[in-house]
């Protein structure tokens, strides 16, 4: 006998037969060696009852009042096999007698109902990519609900505060995700939980008290002399040379790599000042950039724009980001090179510290919002106060 499986079981009492010769008819159920018996809500003549059949005899509607029982326990005995690793045969019997928990919101469930809301958005007011860092979520939230509690689902109103401090735990030594990688991971979740409180499926939002972990940010840059060097530094690849040149570009533009490997001859205008300026739209945040063109950048725009629509010869990010770890080694750059850090060199080294205000900065960068620009260049801000009122010291002295 193979225990894994459930085993239904109809049995007659004849113990309680009434005045009527009818007795009840209970469900028994057997799910790895344990027992559960309940009424079936039936009654039946014993002497037409066929216990190896299962049957009674001559009564077509009664016994497929049985079989539909008998359905209804199996379906949901399947559905607890979808939703959990692990259940008891008093969970089979609840679900199918629907004793309370078990037709409540639960959380896996609910989310994918959002994932389809989110889906049906894209193209209109959403972008692939943002439904996707939601759906990475719903796969990870799946690994940690059998690993943390050995089943496939929870039950909205069961999720405690601590949920998100094992989730974030999990993501850390599991999945080895950074802290500011999984703050953001938690953030979505947040959100989809206070869209389940917000529609009444649960009475508080059990998050709300929630504070994510602090991030330490650190802005990697290159100084001036950095700067300098990459830009004389004489190539003899040409690969090398492109890469250094679309690195410098951004430097100069604050560009992030998809707007660089987008950018066309129809995004150059002649401003109101009669120079020329980039419009671009931002592909993170869909702001509209405009951005007036410094000379060097203007130089390697005149340098590659050729007669092709697309200014730049397309590489991909790993690719560039591949080719400017070889040209670190060979400029004698320790800093850790990616395309990202052109952006901030051209945040810090080209615009704070010439003095250009925070205001326009976040404007140059294509910020959601002020506030994330001082978030990460604060401190930069506060470092070139320290840098002045140093000189102001040593004039001071004498």
């Amino acid at each position: 006998m193979n225990y894994s499986k459930l085993s239904i079981l109809f049995v007659a009492y004849l113990a309680k037969t009434n005045q009527k010769g009818l007795c009840p008819l209970k469900c028994r159920l057997t799910y790895k060696k344990k027992r559960k018996e309940f009424s079936s809500g039936l009654m039946v003549d014993p002497k037409k009852w066929n216990s190896k059949l299962q049957t009674v005899e001559n009564d077509g509607l009664f016994n497929s009042n049985l079989e539909i029982i008998r359905s209804k326990i199996q379906k949901a005995y399947i559905s607890l096999e979808l939703e959990r690793d692990t259940f008891t045969v008093q969970d089979i019997a609840n679900k199918y007698l629907s004793k309370p928990g078990y037709d409540k919101p639960h959380l896996v469930k609910f989310y994918n109902s959002y994932l389809e809301k989110l889906e049906s958005l894209i193209g209109k007011e959403l972008k692939k990519s943002t439904y996707k860092k939601f759906e990475y979520i719903e796969k990870d939230l799946r690994k940690f609900m059998r690993s943390k509690y050995k089943k496939n689902d929870i039950a909205l109103e069961e999720l405690k505060p601590q949920f998100l401090e094992d989730f974030d735990y999990y993501l850390k030594t599991e999945k080895g995700q950074k802290q500011i990688t999984i703050n953001k991971s938690i953030q979505r979740l947040r959100k989809v939980i206070k869209v389940a409180y917000a529609e009444g499926l649960i009475n508080s939002n059990p998050f709300t008290l929630y504070k994510p972990k602090r991030v330490r940010k650190v802005v990697t840059y290159l100084s001036v002399d950095e700067l300098e060097t990459l830009e004389t530094y004489d190539f003899k690849l040409s690969r090398l040379e492109l890469v250094r040149d679309l690195f410098i570009f951004c430097c100069y533009t604050g560009l992030a790599y998809r707007e660089m490997k987008e950018l066309r001859k129809k995004h150059i205008i002649q401003n109101f000042d009669g120079k020329p300026w980039i419009q671009i739209r931002r592909e993170k945040t869909g702001k509209n950039l405009s951005i007036p063109l410094l000379q060097k950048a203007n130089e390697i725009i005149y340098k590659y724009s050729g007669h092709k629509e697309l200014i730049f010869p397309s590489y991909s990010n790993q690719k560039i980001n591949a080719y400017l770890k070889e040209i670190a080694v060979i400029v004698g750059i320790e800093t850790n090179l990616t395309h990202h850090v052109a952006r901030r060199t051209f945040a810090t080294t080209v615009l704070l510290f010439n003095d250009v205000p925070m205001e326009i900065v976040s404007e140059l960068l294509g910020h959601s919002s002020m506030q994330i620009t001082q978030d990460y260049y604060g401190k930069i801000v506060q470092k070139k106060v320290g840098l002045v009122m140093d000189e102001l010291t040593n004039k001071l002295k004498k």
